[in-house]
């Protein structure tokens, strides 16, 4: 089969064949049908999670099929469509596994990380982590909601999103198209915060109704003259100070999610903070639960981002553009 495989920090991806592996306890083996490139694998190859296991193969935004089961595997059966999200294993028996945030684990492991993940033909992947897919899901379209639609849908979960919310989201990237999507139509007021203004017609048509643009205003003062603030502000850029500059505008009793988020300490006013009873908050992805919820939402509501389909050789081209920020659509390799 033929792998991507990391050799090291600054290193190109290597391409080898290996041969198909089979599953162990509680594994599945999964024939991939589509994995996105994201944002996070380009993190990794530059160095900037230490915990980082070389060589690897990366990639966390997986469908597929399971092909085979390994021993004490009753689900997924064999032929079953699932899917796979950065989070790929915990300990399953400290006080957030066993409440259902296994995000939360001391003892998590990530795929594409510490695991090897999906630049493959095939992967070994744990039983108990990944996702089935729904039915009528183009597989390789949702591929990139295991990891940025779930990033955006749970972000404004736990940020307490209702259907009253005015919901501010930095950013219309990759996970800010979603966010922006996944807030109308939870029945959401959604504005959305940019650098320019560039991206205003593609974000009105998606339902927002303002922007934002940080070179012509204010973002906090402009979004205290949206009814009082917003309730919600999700940050879905890398970085901090973007969204530092827009805590302000939140309302009373607001929270500021940071989805995305640089290297610059996050520094906030105290006394609007303390005054407004204001909250700040880093959404990491999510439990296993989420992404099944982030799936049901996305098919039930026909949410999908848009997205370029390349070949497994064409990775190393993507993340260079990604590192130079001239990428485009969000890229995902397919396998014939």
């Amino acid at each position: 089969m033929l792998t991507a495989v990391a050799t090291a920090v600054g290193e190109p991806l290597t391409f080898t064949e290996r041969d198909v592996p089979e599953p162990g306890q509680g594994e599945v083996l999964v024939k991939i049908t589509a994995c996105g490139v994201c944002y996070t694998d380009l993190d990794v190859l530059q160095g900037q999670w230490p915990d980082a296991r070389f060589p690897l193969v990366p990639g966390h935004e997986i469908t597929g099929v399971v092909d085979a089961t390994g021993p004490g595997v009753s689900w997924p059966e064999a032929g079953a469509s699932v899917g796979a999200q950065i989070l790929g294993d915990s300990d399953r028996r400290c006080d957030y596994c066993v409440r259902g945030e296994q995000i939360l684990c001391p003892q998590k492991r990530f795929t594409g990380i510490d695991m090897d993940g999906g630049y493959t033909e095939y992967a070994l992947l744990k039983a108990d982590f990944v996702t089935p897919l729904p039915e009528g899901l183009d597989p390789v379209a949702a591929a990139p909601l295991m990891c940025a639609g779930l990033t955006a849908f749970n972000g404004l979960r736990q940020g307490g999103i209702t259907p009253t919310s005015r919901v501010a989201v930095i950013g219309a990237g990759g996970v800010g198209a979603l966010a922006i999507r996944y807030a109308v139509a939870m029945g959401a007021r959604v504005a959305v915060v940019g650098r320019t203004d560039r991206h205003e017609a593609a974000v009105r048509k998606m339902g927002a109704e303002r922007f934002i643009s940080t070179q012509d205003a204010d973002p906090a003062k402009a979004l205290r003259a949206w009814h009082g603030g917003a309730n919600l502000i999700l940050n879905t850029t890398p970085s901090t100070s973007a969204a530092a500059a827009t805590f302000t505008g939140l309302a009373p009793d607001g929270r500021l999610v940071l989805c995305g988020y640089g290297p610059e300490p996050l520094v906030l006013p105290t006394q609007p903070l303390v005054l407004n009873r204001l909250h700040a908050m880093v959404n990491p992805s999510g439990s296993p639960h989420d992404a099944r919820d982030t799936l049901a939402f996305s098919a039930a509501h026909g949410i999908l981002p848009e997205i370029t389909t390349i070949a497994l050789r064409d990775a190393n081209a993507v993340l260079d553009a990604m590192a130079k920020g001239s990428s485009g659509k969000r890229s995902v390799i397919t396998f014939d």
